[in-house]
């Protein structure tokens, strides 16, 4: 819940501002939350104050617990002072703590000891606390005593609390503006990004992220980059960010490019070369050039991204009984339906045309790699550059584009970190690019893949560490490249993640930690991508062990993000059905296919586009007598269609490869 550099946080707001709903939203993903319910009960016939109280308790998820202090103000620095470094606490809000600090009843009393005392046990708190409170200082003054004093008494509050806090919301009218920390160190997450334009044949190495993101231009440092205040903060509302301005000398993360977009071709092209090869191999030129951008964006946890809509799902899928289908339907692929229509906010999705396919190649070292054939994942990204391989044929049948990003190489877990910090923030700043660039491209569907050695070990460190798993449960049989099963290399990978889980027993399970101790480059940068699809309304196919941990990963970062991924084929997997059911995605098939992450996705991916063709073209049901749909053509009625003129003995095709008698009207 927490974002990094704070633990205790301030959101202020005015009536109906939603500074309550923006403080839930803060601790939605934490699994258990302490409701600390500061206003009096009120008069026993005030049903309006009784039905907000209400509202305020039926928005709490069943999993929080509710702890009343309104008899005694002391009791909240003592509930706060009790809370441990595991516990989440949310306190709303203090302008109820006022109202009874101020009552008769408590009365004589030192209230600025005890506004004192609550501001010391903030600042001390080792809990993860955010606290809500009424900003009144923005009013006119009260014309009675009573008024003023409790506006004189919260607005000393509102300052002590400040200041003893690490980070200070003010949500005006449901959008939020960061007091602190202060704008230079904001986390910004633009809409749209202004790209320039860098050569098509750019790349980025593995390994290349500079060490860390984004630093502040007032240092004036190598690679300093002015942050971008107009954004989205931590968890704030998107908004326009005016052109990021590059200091003078040396390149941030931002600045790395973004590797080459392959554009897949089904048949290679004729032209040969004069030693009879086919030219360019199978790939036509690269289908944009790649964006240089600097977005100044600070990943963290609790950003509040876009959720796909809420009504267009049902509304496609109830629109479905209403069509002209024969049977049943469309059985488990109405889930496709509804997917899409949420995600594109339609209650009659289209299929999806533009599909790109990034394959994640970064190597884990030491035991997590058992049993791997050295060099074999880097023959595979090149083989999926060079257009041959299972990956990219399949992607030339679907015409989709692919892109390899190289992931730096992750070290040997079950000693030490596999990344450091600052190589966790730049894959997952590198990740979100990615993204970004597609959804600039134009593209619908981003199909998540991967080709690191090790990759399933650290997937299954990421599960064991995030959802409680046994790593032998959730790790999958090692088969060798003769195709046979190899246990011993089980068993060392088995040993690895053991002894990485006890190395970090007693490490912090943020995000970032998980992704630096245990979950690597190729899992950090699948996490980047699925936040920044996620923020640019993208829907990604995941297929396998890294985009299933990635999706377990950013529920603390983002927790909208696994509202975007659908998941084809569990591929027999135990990982990543745990993953699944965690992130509650349900797999369609069980198609078992074993020819590598991402193929799966691809090998379903007509069949999905099949449904969402039926869903938008067919016609409503005659029988419902809707005036667009198909009816019986009778003597006055004619074709919606010419009738075909014939082309010699045998059929003609007619529409969709129907086969028509010559001579016969296509009913």
């Amino acid at each position: 819940m927490s974002v990094d550099g704070w633990h205790t946080l301030l959101v202020l707001g005015g009536i109906r501002s939603g500074k309550s709903e923006f403080a839930e939203s803060l601790v939605a993903d934490a699994p258990m939350v302490r409701y600390v319910a500061t206003a009096p009960a009120g008069d026993p016939e005030d049903t309006e104050w009784a039905t907000r109280l209400a509202a305020h308790r039926a928005r709490r998820p069943g999993s929080w617990t509710t702890e009343e202090t309104a008899t005694d103000p002391g009791r909240l620095a003592e509930v706060i002072t009790a809370a441990g470094p595991n516990d989440t606490l949310l306190v709303d809000d203090l302008g109820g703590w006022v109202t009874v600090l101020l009552d008769p009843a408590h009365q004589p009393a030192d209230d600025t000891a005890t506004v004192a005392e609550l501001a010391a046990a903030v600042r001390a708190s080792e809990a993860r606390l955010v606290l809500v409170s009424p900003e009144v200082g923005l009013s006119l003054v009260p014309t009675t005593p009573l008024g003023r004093a409790f506006t004189d008494a919260l607005g000393a509050t509102n300052r002590a609390v400040a200041d003893a806090c690490d980070a200070v919301a003010l949500v005006v009218a449901g959008q939020t503006a960061w007091l602190k920390p202060p704008a230079a160190s904001l986390p910004t997450v633009p809409a749209h990004p202004p790209a320039a334009h860098a050569p098509a044949d750019a790349f980025a190495p593995a390994g290349a992220y500079p060490a860390g993101g984004a630093t502040d231009a007032a240092t004036g440092g190598a690679g300093a980059v002015t942050a971008a205040t107009d954004g989205i903060h931590p968890a704030g509302t998107v908004g326009a960010s005016p052109e990021p301005r590059h200091a003078a000398g040396g390149r941030g993360v931002d600045d790395v490019a973004l590797p080459e977009v392959l554009t897949p071709a089904a048949t290679p092209p004729p032209a040969a070369t004069p030693g009879g090869t086919t030219a360019g191999g199978d790939w036509a030129a690269p289908t944009m050039a790649l964006p240089m951008i600097a977005t100044g964006l600070v990943i963290q946890p609790g950003m509040e991204l876009p959720m796909p809509d809420d009504y267009t799902g049902p509304q496609a899928v109830d629109r479905l009984a209403t069509l002209d289908v024969p049977g049943a339907g469309l059985g488990v692929l109405e889930q496709v339906v509804g997917f899409a229509a949420a995600t594109q906010g339609s209650a009659n999705p289209r299929p999806w045309a533009a599909v790109r396919v990034l394959l994640l190649h970064g190597d884990h070292e030491g035991g997590a790699s058992a049993g791997a054939v050295a060099g074999e994942s880097a023959r595979r990204a090149r083989q999926a550059r060079a257009g041959r391989g299972a990956l990219a044929r399949l992607a030339a049948e679907n015409g989709a584009s692919l892109q390899v990003v190289e992931a730096p190489a992750s070290a040997p877990f079950e000693d030490g970190p596999a990344l450091t910090g600052e190589q966790v923030e730049a894959a997952l700043r590198y990740g979100w690019r990615l993204a970004e660039q597609a959804a600039d491209a134009g593209v619908q569907l981003l199909v998540l893949a991967a080709c690191g050695a090790g990759a399933e070990a650290a997937a299954a460190a990421v599960l064991a560490a995030t959802a409680g798993a046994e790593p032998p449960a959730v790790l999958g049989r090692v088969v060798n490249d003769q195709g046979e099963i190899d246990d011993n290399a089980w068993m060392v990978r088995c040993a690895a993640v053991r002894d990485a889980l006890h190395r970090t027993r007693r490490s912090p399970r943020e995000a970032k930690d998980i992704l630096a101790e245990l979950g690597g480059g190729d899992i950090a940068t699948a996490t980047g991508v699925l936040l920044g699809a996620t923020a640019r309304r993208v829907p990604v196919l995941l297929d396998g062990p890294v985009g299933t941990a990635a999706g377990m990963v950013s529920r603390d970062l983002a927790g909208q993000a696994r509202h975007w991924c659908l998941l084809p084929d569990h591929g027999g997997r135990p990982g990543v059905r745990l993953a699944a059911d965690v992130l509650g995605l349900t797999p369609l098939l069980d198609l078992r296919l074993d020819l590598g992450e991402g193929a799966t996705a691809l090998a379903a991916l007509p069949l999905l586009r099949s449904a969402l063709t039926l869903a938008a073209s067919l016609p409503v049901h005659p029988s419902l007598g809707d005036a667009d749909s198909e009816a019986p053509a009778g003597p006055a009625d004619e074709p919606d269609f010419a009738e075909p003129e014939p082309a010699g003995p045998g059929p003609t095709t007619v529409g969709y490869d129907q086969p028509v008698s010559p001579g016969r009207r296509a009913d």
